[in-house]
């Protein structure tokens, strides 16, 4: 609920957030109480007339969740599995019960828990007698510690404290969050390489544990038989002496080897000055041919402009990386993945067709985190290659004065030339303002009469009137995205394609099917999309924002683009979120265009949360929903 607050920065209601989280408005108060209970001042979420939002403890509040999840069942687990993971002779379980202050049977059943846990690491618990002790490779048993940090900290946030934490203040290893860190992204970028912030705090635990571990005996065994690059040992160097330096701490050749392959998959990427055959010597033919393979398809698909040659080669070596961490089962967490989502669904949706087609042909499962990164590099590359967005006209009318007029302009020029383009200027005191038709005019003498396109401005441009037309020019480039978005939904919508009966559905899977029903009698899909729709569903959630999901199937194949629609008065589990409207999309080969109109402003639209109630309250059928859908889009 504080993370959700921190998000919006605005007031929420509490019927707002029991809806967001599938609880009563009662619980929300209860939360609110525990919440602002962590710190001394109590003011880490405020309460008002219009609801609940962040306070200026926020952030310490959340900081001081893990103290304030000291002793719970969680907490308990978690300190029970460090025990086991320290002391490979085994604990005894009654001197454990009383240093943990629970009964012996409590502790039992804390043991059953961490049995369900180890399902699928390798890892067993044996029992004997009193003591109770951990079997598996010490690989594992790493793998194990860093599931725990991980689980610990804030979901989508990289927090250096609650993993110095997660590791025990009294470990060596956690001395690589103070001068480790920027010694190595300094000693990286020395050698030429990109350094990827968002995984390196994952190898920074890593080396923690790898520190802690190698000081009481207990290392990785080093691998033989595989050649070793000249980048990873360049890199395996590089550690060994940090962790000398920094920690203290002599590592062997198996582990030195392991936490570079670590810092090659993870962390660094060729930088620009990087030739690209150096880049290539390292990586597998057949997967970077499959890649282009794939990146062909999707710029086809979507028609986006992605197929270029430095896009295909660094995307590779991304997704040789990623083969790696996927056989290992080593994750990487990225803290962008919501916003990605929600700020660009088109680009998200072409990293999830990026991601669903390597499943398919190099079988590599991916999770939400890792399309996140993928999308990162289509964004990167449709943020170089695209076209700036087209220029608003404008007319500057500023009586003549000397050259008045031409330092007016420049300045404009200087200023704002990357939002509106000059296309005329009128130097007379009475000008014909009826006969100017460009998008804006800029002017330092008052109109006859206001208009929205008209900004008043100072013959010298003062920053307050930069700031007056960047906003006047938003406000008009929004307008008529969402004009464009109101003329075509009006197309898309079916007849008899909407419910109130969304909450009806016992899950994703049935209420896709729910949605899909009208536009098969409808004869615009077949039973085959919607399956489609569905494998789509489980490559990502299509849950856009926190109130709207939007699920499709990827190929358009509709025999012409629909959408259906269904609401919920409460929000509905959808992955892992709530949300309250699903919009069904079928899209058809013969009007791709619709794809992004629909994609991009649908959501945005759907992103205000007091533009989601209004619709949701007051729809009771399709005219309804498109009523106040269009009222929404008008302002």
């Amino acid at each position: 609920m504080l993370s959700l607050l921190v998000r919006e920065g605005e007031w929420v209601t509490a019927a707002t957030l029991a809806d967001a989280l599938g609880v009563t408005p009662r619980s929300i108060r209860s939360y609110v109480t525990a919440v602002n209970a962590r710190v001394p001042s109590g003011a880490a979420i405020e309460s008002g007339p219009s609801g609940y939002r962040a306070g200026v403890d926020a952030a310490a509040a959340l900081r001081a969740s893990a103290a304030a999840d000291a002793g719970t069942p969680r907490d308990r687990l978690h300190t029970l599995v460090r025990a086991l993971l320290n002391d490979p002779t085994g604990i005894d379980v009654f001197e454990t019960a009383e240093e943990l202050h629970v009964s012996p049977a409590t502790l039992e059943a804390d043991l059953g828990r961490v049995r369900s846990l180890l399902g699928g690491t390798g890892i067993t618990l044996e029992r004997s007698a009193s003591t109770a002790r951990l079997r598996g490779a010490e690989v594992a048993q790493r793998r194990l510690l860093s599931s725990l940090a991980h689980d610990e900290m804030e979901a989508g946030a990289f927090d250096f404290d609650a993993l110095r934490r997660s590791l025990g203040g009294s470990s060596m290893g956690a001395q690589v969050f103070g001068p480790f860190k920027p010694a190595l992204v300094a000693r990286m970028g020395e050698l030429g390489y990109y350094v990827n912030e968002f995984g390196i705090a994952d190898v920074l635990m890593h080396i923690a544990i790898t520190a802690d571990r190698a000081s009481q005996g207990r290392t990785l065994e080093a691998t033989t038989g595989s050649p070793v690059s000249d980048d990873r040992r360049t890199i395996a160097d590089v550690l060994d002496a940090l962790v000398r330096e920094h920690i203290g701490v002599d590592l062997g050749h198996g582990d030195l080897d392991h936490l570079a392959i670590l810092v090659l998959t993870r962390v660094v990427a060729p930088g620009a000055a990087a030739p690209s055959e150096r880049a290539r010597e390292n990586l597998d033919p057949h997967l970077e041919q499959v890649v282009r393979d794939i990146v062909q398809d999707a710029a086809s698909e979507f028609l986006v402009d992605i197929a270029h040659e430095d896009f295909v080669v660094r995307l590779s070596l991304h997704v040789q990386n990623l083969r790696q961490r996927a056989a290992a089962q080593a994750w990487s967490r990225n803290p962008l993945t919501r916003s990605l989502k929600t700020s660009y669904p088109m680009v998200f949706e072409v990293a999830v067709f990026i991601a669903g087609q390597l499943h398919e042909r190099l079988d590599i499962p991916l999770l939400d985190d890792e399309i996140a990164y993928i999308a990162m590099h289509v964004g990167g590359r449709l943020e170089r290659s695209r076209r700036s967005e087209q220029l608003l006209t404008a007319t500057i009318v500023c009586p003549g004065y000397y050259e008045l007029h031409e330092l007016l302009r420049s300045s404009v020029d200087r200023s704002l030339g990357r939002a509106i383009e000059v296309v005329g200027v009128d130097t007379r005191a009475d000008p014909g303002w009826d006969a100017i038709h460009t998008d804006l005019v800029l002017s330092t003498i008052d109109p006859p009469a206001p208009s929205d396109r008209i900004v008043r401005v100072q013959p010298f441009l003062t920053e307050s009137d930069i700031e007056r037309v960047q906003a006047t020019a938003s406000r008009i480039r929004r307008g008529r995205r969402l004009a464009r978005l109101r003329a075509d939904l009006a197309r898309y919508f079916v007849a008899g394609a909407f419910s109130r009966e969304l909450a009806a559905a016992g899950n994703e899977e049935d209420a896709i099917r729910l949605l899909g029903a009208p536009l098969v009698t409808e004869g615009v899909i077949d039973q085959d999309y919607i399956e489609r729709a569905i494998h789509r569903e489980h490559l990502s959630s299509t849950a856009f924002t926190d109130a709207l999901a939007v699920p499709h199937a990827i190929g358009m194949t509709a025999t012409r683009t629909a959408i259906s629609v269904g609401v919920s008065e409460n929000s509905i589990a959808w992955g892992d979120s709530r949300v309250q409207v699903v919009a069904l999309v079928a899209f058809s080969e013969s009007d791709r265009a619709a794809f992004q109109t629909v994609f991009e402003q649908f959501v945005e639209v759907f992103s205000e949360r007091e533009s989601v109630q209004r619709i949701v309250r007051r729809a009771t059928d399709l005219a309804g929903f498109l009523d106040e859908l269009a009222a929404v889009i008008d302002g």
